[in-house]
């Protein structure tokens, strides 16, 4: 029962460099094991020291919280890589459950601001009475709650309607794209209950502390940064699990481990709704660092943007996801601040440079460059 996932996982993408050592027999690879045991760990270390203890000390408010806002974003690539990198799901909707998960914050936001009165786009809406949609958000446990169970039950919902009547590859993507579309349209529409196209913003309080406030801007960059750092130890202890190789298999030979007696589905599924949760909590730490939630933010566009990031980066490795939305999100702001009408192009230039000359992303190149380095030495 084991061989498929075992001969999916040989011909998978690894996710990290020391996993690609090739094998030069036992004697020679003794040696070096303990030294590739810790390079995993050692850069984990490295990162997390350089993300919570010199980016904050070197970095202005303003360019900690353009990093915050990465990061969010990048907790949502390690969603899309783990669907679609470790298992094969092409999503172009992740948006939706982004803004699931951020209108659940922001909802909570605007009722604490307004303190038993309407919030204040109602009263210019002309609501008189707070829909009963809102009213379970005025608690802020029902609320926390709901950033992470909303995005999953409908992705569970999508998954058991989806995946059990083998739809996959464009067709899936294209009707997470759709979905994606579709909320947008229902969000615009509502213009007394979600805002409409402007979306729910002018937060002051988050939790007892003044949003604007630069120490409030500087934990909530912690508190984005901690978050990232656990969803991806996480999600890398999900795919080195035995549930990780058997996704791996679906990945590469649905219809093999079919007839070995799983059912894919399943396992499409749940790996379909972890993506969709962390999506969900991106949304919901994304509210407070940008000060915003809206319909721009969660179409079409964004769900392929971050896509494309996710590509750039590269798709079969976690790291590689992360790193990706971290670069393009910086390019973003660094050609629209020096080159504004040119970043566009240069956004599809670089995605098709990443994908002519490294395939497997910027990750995959760095692999291949350790590979390289290892078999001379």
């Amino acid at each position: 029962m084991t061989a498929p996932v075992e001969g999916a996982d040989t011909r998978a993408p690894v996710e990290s460099a020391d996993a690609a050592v090739p094998d030069k027999g036992a004697g020679a690879a003794a040696p070096d094991k303990p030294v590739r045991r810790w390079q995993g760990p050692a850069v984990f270390t490295a990162v997390a020291v350089l993300a919570l203890v010199v980016a904050p000390l070197l970095l202005e408010p303003f360019r900690l919280g353009l990093l915050a806002k990465y990061l969010c974003y990048a907790i949502v690539a390690l969603g899309i890589g783990l669907a679609w990198g470790q298992g094969g799901m092409l999503t172009l909707g992740q948006g939706v459950f982004f803004g699931l998960g951020g209108y659940a914050m922001g909802m909570y936001l605007k009722l604490n601001d307004a303190g038993g009165d309407l919030p204040d786009f109602m009263v210019w809406s002309g609501v008189e009475e707070l829909p009963a949609l809102w009213k379970p958000f005025g608690n802020p446990v029902f609320a926390l709650a709901m950033v992470v169970v909303l995005p999953v039950v409908v992705a569970l919902l999508l998954g058991a309607l989806v995946f059990r009547q083998r739809v996959r590859g464009a067709y899936f993507a294209i009707l997470t794209q759709a979905l994606a579309a579709a909320l947008v349209i229902l969000l615009v529409g509502q213009q007394g209950l979600t805002g409409g196209t402007n979306g729910l913003t002018n937060f002051f309080d988050f939790f007892g502390r003044d949003v604007a406030a630069d120490e409030t801007q500087r934990g909530l960059y912690l508190l984005v940064a901690v978050v990232l750092g656990v969803l991806y130890l996480g999600a890398r202890q999900l795919v080195r699990s035995r549930f990780g190789r058997l996704l791996l298999a679906v990945r590469d030979g649905e219809d093999r481990v079919r007839f070995l007696g799983y059912n894919p589905a399943t396992v499409k599924t749940l790996t379909f709704a972890v993506s969709a949760g962390m999506a969900g909590i991106a949304g919901a730490l994304f509210v407070p660092v940008v000060g915003i939630i809206s319909p721009a933010l969660l179409g079409v566009v964004p769900s392929l943007e971050l896509v494309v990031a996710v590509a750039v980066g590269g798709r079969f490795a976690l790291a590689g996801a992360v790193l990706g939305a971290v670069v393009m999100g910086y390019a973003r702001t660094y050609f629209s601040e020096e080159l504004p009408d040119a970043w566009l192009y240069l956004q599809g230039a670089l995605f098709v440079l990443v994908m002519t000359l490294a395939p497997k992303g910027i990750a995959g190149l760095a692999a291949g460059l350790v590979r390289r380095r290892e078999a001379r030495a």
